[in-house]
């Protein structure tokens, strides 16, 4: 009993310390993972000695977890976006990563001195780009830039991680007389693709039935039916041999761009879930290496991170997108957003459960890239985009919003204005807004105070207005409210 609650005890105040971490991160210029890696190692063997070493225990983690926030990822992709570049954003999330984990493993191969197997395996783990990471630098870290690039990374991120399995799988069967080169190899990769998207797809549109005609009896209910119709799309296409992050980020977009009740609530639920996931997850992670270890993989490291970074990503995406129509500048930044995050670091400890003789310099050499790839590229990643002026100016603030308490699906929303100076509503009575039928003005704080609607209010700078509204209605209202549209940020919380 004292063992539990001293474990509770101490993941209660790692998981707090990443969360305040994270503001941090954000005034450093440093991705959250590199922030979330840290505090795990400090804590590890070389730092206050909490010894953790449990790579299966680690595996499962980080599994549930990426699961976790792939899902958050695809409920939050607009099916425009998915549209929008679903075409290159699958080349290079199966060719693409082929291309890195060649060109990167024969080099490893050549560096490390070891067989170009075990060479093209290192690649194959770092081949992928990670959807943690790359999600967590657009959507939170403030990093804004042109609509399609900014779908291509996302969606890119979301839907590599299948190759990347599938290769350093096939590779270690390979490397323990479990499988030979050929065609087993290729009805593997046909399975964890084919399998992980139709699990993906049809899970999605089962769930949108389900949460949509269940009529739960509370609302907090209805957030835990749909992560488990995730995890049910997730546990389908891994058990009959597909990818379940495939699917899981999948049935996220199908979910996500669909109606469904309590919809809102359940996006700021899996919100704070997939934070808590990541933070998790990199904790973990942090904990399973031993700094001392990665001293002596420093060297070949860097040369394996440098051949990576300006080598083998760049040779994946220069000649797959140019068909595409993306000019120079749009594919350049593509290029240097491979970042690496938690699939690499997951991926490293399946030659250690497989038994490999060399899993460990394996595991360690790419801990070492996945850090100097987040520092490297997740720091420069606002620089670069404004010296190949690919940066955009930040949207104005968006309007929170807030949902109905309904039990059933209802067209009904409740939406908070932040009004500012330049907005077009400063200075206009109630009564004079050219509001359209099926929207009222419920609400107005001012200076912390509620202020009671009448036709004779004025608004102000700097006002809180909330409206009732009917969902049809919203652009218009949109365009009476906001000096720019249309916009597509993050919510604006209350003062």
């Amino acid at each position: 009993m004292f063992l539990i609650d001293t474990l509770i005890l101490a993941a209660g105040v790692l998981i707090g310390l990443g969360a305040l971490a994270s503001k941090l991160s954000a005034r450093l210029g440093l991705p959250g993972l590199v922030v979330f890696l840290l505090i795990g190692m400090g804590v590890g063997t070389d730092g206050l000695g909490v010894e953790f070493d449990n790579y299966q225990a680690a595996h499962a983690i980080g599994t549930v977890a990426l699961g976790l926030i792939l899902f958050d990822g695809g409920l939050r992709t607009p099916l425009a976006s998915f549209k929008l570049v679903w075409a290159p954003a699958g080349v290079l999330a199966t060719f693409g990563v082929l291309i890195t984990s060649l060109v990167t493993g024969v080099a490893a191969a050549w560096i490390l001195d070891r067989p170009l197997l075990e060479g093209l395996l290192l690649g194959a783990i770092v081949g992928s780009t990670d959807a943690a990471a790359v999600f967590s630098l657009l959507r939170s870290a403030g990093v804004r830039v042109e609509r399609r690039v900014a779908a291509l990374l996302e969606v890119e991120s979301g839907s590599n991680d299948p190759m990347a399995i599938f290769l350093t799988i096939g590779l270690l069967e390979v490397l323990t007389h479990q499988s030979t080169l050929g065609w087993d190899l290729l009805l593997l990769f046909v399975q964890q693709m084919g399998i992980g998207a139709a699990a993906g797809v049809l899970g999605g549109k089962l769930a949108v039935k389900l949460i949509n005609r269940s009529q739960l009896g509370t609302a907090g209910l209805y957030p835990i039916l749909t992560g488990a119709c995730g995890a049910v799309a997730f546990g389908v296409a891994a058990n009959l041999g597909g990818s379940g992050f495939l699917a899981a980020y999948l049935a996220g977009i199908i979910i996500g761009n669909s109606r469904i009740v309590f919809q809102n609530g359940t996006l700021r639920f899996f919100d704070g879930l997939a934070w808590g996931s990541q933070i998790s997850m990199f904790l973990v992670l942090g904990l399973l290496v031993t700094p001392r270890h990665l001293v002596p993989v420093i060297g070949s490291g860097l040369l394996i991170s440098c051949v990576l970074i300006f080598i083998a990503r760049p040779l994946s995406v220069f000649p797959l997108l140019r068909p595409f129509g993306f000019n120079f500048r749009e594919t350049l930044l593509v290029s240097w957003v491979g970042l690496k995050g938690a699939v690499p670091i997951i991926l490293a400890t399946f030659p250690l459960l497989f038994g490999l003789e060399s899993g460990a310099l394996v595991f360690n050499v790419v801990f070492f890239v996945v850090g100097v790839s987040a520092v490297v590229q997740g720091t420069t990643l606002p620089w670069v985009a404004r010296l190949l002026r690919l940066d955009l100016p930040p949207e104005p603030q968006s309007p929170v919003t807030l949902e109905l308490a309904s039990l059933f699906d209802t067209d009904a929303e409740i939406v908070e204005y932040v009004v500012k100076a330049d907005d077009p509503v400063v200075g206009v009575h109630l009564r004079d807004l050219d509001l359209p039928e099926g929207a009222i003005v419920a609400m107005i704080i001012r200076d912390r105070k509620l202020v009671p609607p009448r036709g004779s209010t004025l608004i102000q700078a700097g006002d809180y207005v909330s409206l009732v509204l009917h969902r049809d209605c919203r652009a218009q209202v949109d365009r009476l409210f906001l000096q720019s549209f249309p916009m597509t940020g993050g919510q604006q919380d209350r003062p």
